[in-house]
């Protein structure tokens, strides 16, 4: 089996800034990762974020994947692989919170089974016959980070230069222990969530990372069910439109708390194939 790739799309939530999303597919493997924003300047990978270079790493490596070997092969194999370029290209220490993670979803088609791994918030669809199954992630796992939105509202959200007390909060919460994130250290792979479901030639796939699926998670904008007629309808640009129309509508965050008015959003459609 092998899959083909109807259409993909990833917009960034501030144009001005770096897209710190990636998607992509091989022969028979997709994936979609999210780098956590960053909380600081640049200067511990040179002049790029570290949002953005996790992200491009693991793309890189995804992609150089063999295709032959199991999921839990190939991710082991992304951890080794951005591990060892932090190591490489890292100009000193790290304080806790600068530390370059992302969320992340892959997904393998073998033999009438797809395998998907996960760490994060990113989502995903199996869709037959015009019916979506959520594969991975199940859509309240935004909760904590909506709860810590309101928590600190009334400092201000949605600006793109966060006041200090909510830079605390996010600094905090990013340097707890025991966060399950694609990071640099490779035993953080052995935290990976798996599952597997019978698939055929001819189901789809819609990889998606939480600033796509908040039009279904956040703002309950659009039922999970109505997902397949609207990409048949109108593609990924035409939901794309509609998230970003009522990010517009809520600037200051408030009627949905939000870190900023709209987090870089990024789909990839795919279809099973024999």
């Amino acid at each position: 089996m092998h899959l083909d790739v109807i259409q993909s799309l990833s917009i960034a939530g501030d144009s001005s800034k770096a897209n710190d999303d990636r998607a992509g597919a091989g022969h028979a493997h997709a994936w979609v990762i999210d780098g956590a924003t960053d909380l600081g300047e640049p200067g511990l990978l040179g002049n790029r974020g570290g949002a953005a270079w996790i992200a491009a790493e693991a793309d890189r490596a995804f992609a150089a994947a063999p295709e032959d070997g199991s999921i839990e092969q190939t991710c082991r194999i992304v951890f080794e692989q951005v591990a060892a370029r932090f190591a490489e290209q890292r100009t000193r220490e790290p304080e806790s919170w600068e530390i370059p993670s992302a969320s992340f979803l892959a997904v393998a088609v073998a033999d009438n089974v797809v395998d998907c791994a996960w760490l994060g918030d990113c989502a995903a669809l199996l869709i037959r016959d015009g019916e979506a199954t959520r594969i991975g992630p199940q859509r309240d796992i935004r909760d904590d980070e909506t709860d810590l939105a309101r928590s600190v509202s009334h400092h201000g959200l949605g600006s793109v230069k966060r006041s200090a007390p909510v830079l605390d909060v996010l600094r905090q919460a990013r340097s707890r222990p025991g966060r399950q994130v694609l990071g640099i250290d490779p035993a953080g792979a052995e935290q990976i969530y798996y599952s597997s479901q019978p698939c055929v030639a001819g189901d789809e796939l819609l990889l998606m990372t939480d600033g796509f699926v908040a039009v279904t998670d956040l703002y309950r904008l659009i039922d999970q069910a109505a997902l397949p007629g609207l990409l048949v309808d109108g593609g990924l640009s035409g939901i794309a439109t509609r998230l970003r129309a009522v990010e517009a509508d809520d600037a200051e965050c408030m009627r949905w708390p939000r870190f900023k008015q709209g987090d870089d959003a990024t789909a990839i459609w795919l279809r099973v194939a024999a």
